[in-house]
């Protein structure tokens, strides 16, 4: 029974293991950076540090623990109703689709075969013999058609 208080410890300290969350980085070093010549006093700058520090702490607990067990039931909610409807509804019309549509194309491409193909065809062995040259030293004459 020793396991699974470990499992629950790893759970609780990787909280964001798929990195979902890697874009909201709320560390001072990543918000607030002085340059060189325009710096704050050394005490004005870790006092600066230490009430950023806390307040984001102290803020996002508190939202937390008051906002996040509604948010969960929420969420939970809201993707049991995106599964369900995945599940029983979308597959399944989907692979009605499938099914129907199957025979219409088979249809369609036997016409394809039969028409399109043939007159590509043609078209392409009436054009083959067709030349383009591209001059640049050549003379610009507006009205001249050349076959």
């Amino acid at each position: 029974m020793t396991a699974k208080p470990e499992n629950v410890r790893e759970v609780l300290e990787d909280r964001d293991p798929n990195s979902l969350n890697q874009h909201v980085q709320i560390v001072w070093d990543d918000i607030i950076g002085e340059p060189e010549g325009a710096r704050s006093p050394e005490c004005a700058w870790r006092l600066s540090h230490a009430c950023f520090r806390h307040a984001r702490n102290w803020c996002y607990t508190v939202l937390a623990v008051i906002l996040a067990p509604p948010c969960a039931l929420l969420l939970g909610c809201g993707f049991a109703c995106l599964a369900f409807e995945q599940i029983w509804c979308t597959a399944p019309c989907l692979r009605c689709v499938k099914i129907y549509f199957a025979s219409l194309r088979t249809m369609v491409q036997s016409c394809m075969a039969a028409i399109v193909v043939p007159a590509a065809d043609a078209v392409g062995h009436i054009c083959r013999h067709i030349r383009v040259n591209f001059r640049k030293d050549a003379p610009e004459e507006k009205d001249l058609l050349i076959v």
